[in-house]
C-alpha cells in the first residue's frame, strides 16, 4: 500500500522541480533555495508521531564533512553509497570492514536540524519493475532472511523455493504487504524531501559520481564485487518470459554464471500488476527524468 496523500505531493514535486535547474536524461540538478519537509504540511500532528516522516527521515543519511544528505534508498545502488558513506565518514578504512556497512544503516542518520540545514541533498532512484525484480532475484532466489520472513506470512508453504517470481508479486499484492520489507517498499516512501538538489538514475550513478565528490563531498567506491550483488555479473540467458521458473533454477542457472534478465520475470499481466501497485513510483520517475520507465515502453 502506498503512502496517503501521495498524489498530491507528487504534484508539488513537478511544480518544485521549475526554475533554474540542470536537466538531464540520467540525472537532475535543481537549484533548491529551501528543504521544504515532504510528510509534514499534510497532517497536523506532532513531529514525532508522524510515521511517515520518521521513516523517511531515518533514511536519510548525512555525510559529516559537508553536511550533505542522501536518501538511501534499498536496491538502488545503496550498497555503493553506504559503503562510500562510512569510508567518508571515517568509519572504516577499507573493504576488509565492509561488512560493518551492513550493521549500521542507522548510524548515519541525520537529525531534525542536520535536515533542514542540508546544503546539498540527493536522491538515487530506479525503474520501479527493475527494482523489484532484483529484490527477488537478490533477495528470494539466494534465500536470505527476507525469503523467510515472507514465508512467515503465508499460510501455507515452508519452502521458499515455491516462491517463483509470479508467486512472490501475488504475495505482494495483498493488503500491507509492500511495507513489510524495506527492499521492496515503495521508493517514494523514502522521500524526506519535497525536491532534491540532485536526483540521479541509478545506471547514470557512476556518470554522477564527480559531481557527488564535489558538491556532497562523497566518492564514490564500488562496492558491487564486495557484496556479490547485480545481475549484471552473470550472462542473461536468451530472452523469454520465465516468471514461473522456480528459485532453485535460477540458482542452478546463477552456478554456472547464467541468469535472467530482470525485465524477462515479467509477462503483461505481471507488467500492469506491479505497475499499478508501484503507481506513485512510476509516476515519480516521469516527473523526475520526463520519461516513461523502460519497463513500461
Amino acid at each position: 500500500m502506498t503512502s496517503s496523500g501521495s498524489s498530491d505531493r507528487l504534484g508539488r514535486t513537478r511544480a518544485a522541480q521549475d526554475g533554474a535547474r540542470i536537466e538531464g536524461r540520467e540525472v537532475k540538478l535543481s537549484s533548491t533555495r529551501s528543504r521544504l519537509l515532504r510528510h509534514t504540511s499534510s497532517t497536523r500532528e506532532a513531529l514525532a508521531h508522524n510515521a511517515a516522516h520518521q521513516f523517511a527521515a531515518s533514511h536519510a543519511l548525512l555525510v559529516f564533512r559537508t553536511g550533505a544528505v542522501y536518501s538511501f534508498i534499498p536496491k538502488n545502488g545503496c550498497t555503493t553509497l553506504r559503503y562510500s558513506l562510512a569510508l567518508a565518514n571515517g568509519c572504516i578504512a577499507d573493504a576488509e570492514d565492509f561488512s560493518w556497512v551492513h550493521k549500521n544503516n542507522a548510524t548515519f542518520a541525520a537529525n531534525l536540524r542536520e535536515i533542514a540545514c542540508a546544503p546539498f541533498s540527493f536522491v538515487v532512484l530506479r525503474d520501479p519493475l527493475a527494482r523489484l525484480a532484483s529484490v527477488y532475484l537478490d533477495k528470494i532466489v539466494a534465500r536470505r532472511p527476507q525469503a523467510w520472513g515472507l514465508l512467515d506470512t503465508m499460510a501455507e508453504g515452508t519452502d521458499p523455493d515455491t516462491l517463483t517470481f509470479r508467486k512472490f508479486v501475488e504475495v505482494l499484492m495483498q493488503p500491507y504487504m509492500l511495507a513489510l520489507d524495506i527492499h521492496w517498499r515503495p521508493q517514494v516512501d523514502f522521500l524526506v524531501y519535497e525536491h532534491y538538489d540532485a536526483v540521479i538514475r541509478l545506471e547514470a550513478l557512476s556518470e554522477a559520481a564527480p559531481m557527488l565528490a564535489e558538491r556532497a563531498g562523497l566518492e564514490l567506491m564500488d562496492a558491487r564485487a564486495l557484496s556479490g550483488h547485480g545481475n549484471d555479473r552473470y550472462e542473461a540467458i536468451a530472452p523469454g518470459m520465465y516468471a514461473d521458473l522456480s528459485p532453485a533454477e535460477i540458482r542452478a542457472m546463477r552456478a554456472e554464471g547464467k541468469t535472467v534478465a530482470l525485465l524477462d520475470l515479467y509477462d503483461a499481466g505481471l507488467r500492469r500488476i506491479v505497475s499499478r501497485k508501484y503507481a506513485d513510483d512510476v509516476a515519480l520517475y516521469e516527473a523526475m527524468f520526463g520519461e516513461t520507465p523502460p519497463s513500461l515502453r
